[in-house]
């Protein structure tokens, strides 16, 4: 498997292109906006997109997903059905902070703890992460050790629990009896700024370190 980093949208929220090496299939995780250059770097890299994954529903996680979904013909799996909440509001969302317009959508499959999502031959898991928002989940691609977290951890912070139904002792709890157990080696993409590993995490990140 094989990725990219393309920040989109006002807010530098990191979409990821994904890719199986063998077949050449992607899929884009996040996808908030700015389709033209996705689509360009799918073209670049030689990538048929045949999926839409999801973290959450926030604007700039969600917002360019179901005009995507609709150009490309292909399904959007996740998040977790109580993600449909933030979904719903999409339209609101783009109005509230000054984004395209965009259309509430619900995805063709909703996603659970412990289920598993495929991009070409590849597998990943699925980790259902509350408290940043209630429907929140993480891919996991075992075999590179790397994680997809959206605003779950980032590389010396923690997602924002101060939005409706958001849960900051839930987020914590996600992080460290979810996310932890991985492994320490485990590399991530976060939904804004640099990847860490969350080892890294664990050692210097102020709000849910082993010192914290």
């Amino acid at each position: 498997m094989d990725y990219r980093i393309i920040p989109v949208t006002p807010f530098e929220q990191n979409c990821t292109l994904l890719w199986c090496t063998e077949t050449m299939k992607g899929a884009f995780v996040d996808p908030g906006g700015d389709l033209e250059q996705l689509l360009a770097a799918a073209a670049q890299f030689g990538v048929t997109i045949e999926k839409l994954l999801l973290t959450h529903g926030h604007i700039d996680h969600a917002g360019g997903a179901g005009e995507l979904a609709m150009r490309l013909g292909v399904p959007i799996e996740g998040p977790q059905r109580e993600e449909a909440f933030w979904l719903d509001q999409l339209a609101a969302q783009s109005q509230r902070f000054g984004f395209a317009p965009a259309q509430p959508f619900t995805p063709d499959r909703w996603l659970n703890d412990g289920d598993t999502v495929t991009v070409g031959n590849e597998t990943l898991q699925v980790i259902f992460t509350p408290g940043h928002t209630p429907g929140h989940v993480c891919f996991f691609h075992a075999p590179s050790k790397l994680a997809i977290v959206g605003d779950v951890l980032f590389a010396g912070s923690i997602g924002r629990t101060d939005f409706p139904r958001g849960n900051h002792q839930t987020l914590i709890d996600s992080i460290k009896n979810k996310l932890w157990p991985l492994g320490n080696d485990v590399e991530f993409i976060p939904g804004h700024g640099p990847m860490s590993t969350f080892g890294e995490e664990r050692n210097n990140n102020p709000f849910v370190g082993d010192h914290a």
